[in-house]
């Protein structure tokens, strides 16, 4: 089955004429049509100067990222095993999502001075209060902590929680004239729960379909090297929210699943290359390869990333409060997972003793011997 699947990819890479073939036709029939050969040159003069600029590291670099493997494991090693103890001890900052409590969604006919709304609601003494502006500055979004009934009395959860809705709406008309409150929701512990057992389900599942992709594309030796990667990003993910304390919600989930998917491909790219390079250099020490094979692929990495932080970062200080979370979660996982593609799969192969005759000369023929 995973012969067919190869030869399968090979014959749609083969037969496949993506769309800039066509760029390529043009470019091809501009050049034919110079009508002297220093046009050309100065053509290609350019085009090699723009190049080398993009390409932000030389192809010549010779940096040997493996020399210090024990020790980056040994460091990744306590990093992770410090992110389970601060999970398992300080625990995370739930939101809603997962802890349970109240949602209101309030509009104003004017500009809203949030840190009068604050004020106002935590005088209440409601507990853990957040208040944040959304879309624009007369929208604003209200999360309180869920509100236990006491037990000496007969009043029901959901009573409790009529009981909160009324107090701050009460006191926020106080305050100014003319708000409606366009939704007011609850979630119960029930259903946080729920929501805390299907997300980390959604994770597990998709860690689990990494391992089965990468065993079908390349060898056993990659999957488990990229599933071992990909544990420590979500591991260290799992760390950087519990120590920061930023609000650990359904929309982290989400920025986890996205992490996997970054890291992933990252790493895929990187193995692709040290596959190429096994077939070319068959007696080549396997760290000498991994370390030619990663200065390769390092300008595509690092082009990668920045171009990515960019976007991340300017979706952090201008996004609003809203997606601040996310964006800290995808910041923090673009850079760890370029960290993992090269510390931690890459030497994976070394101890998990990958050698030349484990992988095909071309996809689907039979194993050299």
């Amino acid at each position: 089955v995973r012969d067919a699947f190869r030869n399968f990819s090979v014959r749609v890479a083969r037969d496949y004429q993506p769309p800039y073939l066509g760029l390529a036709s043009k470019i091809n029939t501009y050049f034919t049509s110079m009508n002297h050969p220093e046009d050309k040159d100065n053509f290609l003069s350019l085009y090699q100067e723009t190049y080398d600029a993009v390409k932000m590291v030389s192809p010549d670099t010779k940096i040997r990222f493996l020399k210090n493997r024990i020790i980056m494991l040994v460091f990744s090693s306590l990093m992770v095993l410090a992110s389970i103890i601060l999970f398992l001890t300080q625990g995370l900052n739930k939101g809603i999502d997962f802890e349970g409590g109240i949602l209101m969604e309030v509009g104003s006919p004017e500009a809203v001075d949030l840190k009068v709304f604050r004020d106002t609601i935590r005088s209440l003494g409601l507990g853990d209060v957040q208040i944040q502006s959304f879309g624009t500055d007369t929208d604003v979004l209200i999360r309180i902590e869920r509100q236990t009934p006491p037990e000496d009395s007969d009043v029901s959860d959901a009573d409790a929680q009529q009981v909160a809705v009324r107090l701050v709406q009460g006191a926020l008309n106080d305050q100014m004239e003319g708000l409606s409150y366009r939704r007011v929701e609850f979630v119960g512990p029930k259903v946080s729960g729920e929501l805390i057992v299907s997300g980390f389900m959604s994770v597990g599942f998709a860690v689990l379909a990494v391992l089965v992709y990468i065993w079908f594309r390349f060898e056993w030796h990659f999957g488990v090297g990229a599933v071992v990667a990909l544990i420590h990003d979500v591991l260290l993910t799992i760390g950087f929210f519990s120590i920061t304390g930023l609000e650990f919600n359904l929309s982290i989930i989400a920025a986890i699943l996205t992490i996997i998917g970054y890291s992933l491909n990252d790493t895929v790219v990187v193995y692709d290359r040290v596959r190429e390079n096994l077939r070319k250099f068959h007696k080549m020490p396997l760290e000498e390869l991994l370390n030619l094979s990663l200065n390769q692929t390092l300008s595509r990495t690092l082009m990668t990333s920045v171009s990515t932080l960019l976007a991340l970062f300017s979706l952090f200080y201008f996004g609003g409060a809203v997606i601040q979370g996310f964006t800290a979660a995808m910041i923090w996982g673009v850079f760890v997972g370029t960290y993992s593609s090269v510390f931690i799969a890459a030497p994976m192969l070394i101890y998990l003793k990958l050698r030349s005759s484990d992988v095909s000369l071309q996809t689907g023929d039979k194993r050299t011997p």
